[in-house]
């Protein structure tokens, strides 16, 4: 199980590591800059289909439902 303060931890790195969250249903979801995701005590927001660095939706991850995260390669 994560926390919040893991995945914040993940997102302040320096230098930041791309990383997949893998939720309970199966659905993943790319983390591959600072600013792809908010996180608040329970759910990390996810910024989703990128254009020009703007996100067009969010997908809302319960914490308690994600399963895994795995390292992506850099860019």
């Amino acid at each position: 199980m994560f926390t919040a303060q893991q995945i914040k931890d993940m997102m302040t790195a320096q230098p930041f590591k791309p990383f997949r969250i893998c939720m309970s249903d199966g659905k993943t979801f790319d983390i591959t800059n600072h600013d792809a995701a908010f996180i608040t005590r329970s759910y990390v927001e996810v910024g989703i289909e990128f254009d020009s660095g703007i996100a067009a939706n969010i997908a809302r991850c319960a914490i308690i439902h994600i399963s895994r995260i795995e390292d992506l390669q850099p860019a």
